[in-house]
């Protein structure tokens, strides 16, 4: 493995699944969705062309499994032209290393997430005593030491631009982590959410697993901001997204999605802070 490259001493497999792991979904021609265990990353391009990307990468040790639904999607041997992070906790940058090796292409991910990605800064540890269920007690047991990816990360362009994703724009989405970004299309108002809201209760074990689909804000044992988390879904909804693809839980789309961001907005409290944890002001 290349020196520069390394995750962080808690890097470590997760044994987590649902009954969406390994399945993929065509949300729009050139969005394709995939669940690995339960985490969703996106590949960004229309299935007959070579530019393409992919969107966050994964779980712990599931490079394989990205890589073959990357040459089942655009053909043997193809490579992304670059991986965008929505932002980087160990479930959205898992097979990171491996698959910057393997395809040898550029990571990007907003300025206040490098920190995070090269060493300097770990995330805050996770908090096993908010509110919620099964996997927020798990949760001291996921990786949040910072990863060191070197100079094969770079800042997203300051002008919202997204490299190799032509119509789209970042938009910074704070409050699950300090650089949390999320993607957007004007033309057809496709938004690719990460974390900023999902649509499983992410905190239980069983909803996990089974995928029931419900409006919800960020995964709660990993968000410090509330605060901050509360505007970036008022943001998002403001933009009047017609699909919707986030981090965990079902795409959604059309009247479904638009009544669902109503509902988390107006009742952002009840939903989605926890009563207590350490990160609640």
């Amino acid at each position: 493995m290349d020196k520069e490259l390394s995750y962080g001493a808690d890097y470590k497999y997760i044994p987590a699944t649902s009954i969406g792991s390994g399945v993929g979904q065509e949300v729009l021609s050139d969005l394709y969705c995939y669940t690995v265990q339960i985490v969703n990353i996106v590949l960004a391009g229309q299935p007959n062309d070579s530019s393409f990307v992919l969107v966050d990468a994964g779980m712990p040790y599931s490079a394989p499994a990205i890589i073959k639904e990357t040459e089942k999607r655009f053909g043997e041997n193809c490579r992304p032209e670059a991986i965008l992070l929505t932002h980087g906790h160990f479930d959205h940058i898992g097979a990171v290393i491996e698959l910057i090796e393997h395809w040898d292409i550029p990571v990007y991910a907003h300025q206040l997430e490098l920190p995070f990605l090269t060493g300097e800064r770990d995330y805050p540890e996770p908090d096993a005593t908010v509110e919620g269920g099964m996997v927020a007690k798990l949760s001291p047991y996921f990786p949040n030491d910072a990863i060191q990816l070197g100079n094969h990360v770079q800042a997203l362009p300051e002008d919202g631009s997204v490299p190799y994703m032509p119509g789209f724009r970042w938009l910074h989405t704070p409050g699950h982590s300090p650089g949390h970004v999320s993607f957007f299309r004007d033309e057809d108002r496709a938004l690719i959410a990460g974390d900023a809201f999902i649509t499983v209760k992410q905190d239980a074990l069983y909803k996990v697993f089974t995928q029931e689909q419900e409006i919800n804000g960020p995964p709660r044992y990993l968000t410090t901001d509330w605060n901050a988390a509360r505007e970036s879904v008022q943001k998002l909804a403001a933009l009047k997204p017609d699909t919707a693809i986030v981090g965990h839980g079902l795409p959604l789309q059309g009247e479904a999605l638009t009544k669902s961001l109503e509902k988390l907005v107006n009742d952002f409290n009840q939903i989605a802070i926890p009563d207590y944890g350490k990160y609640v002001n």
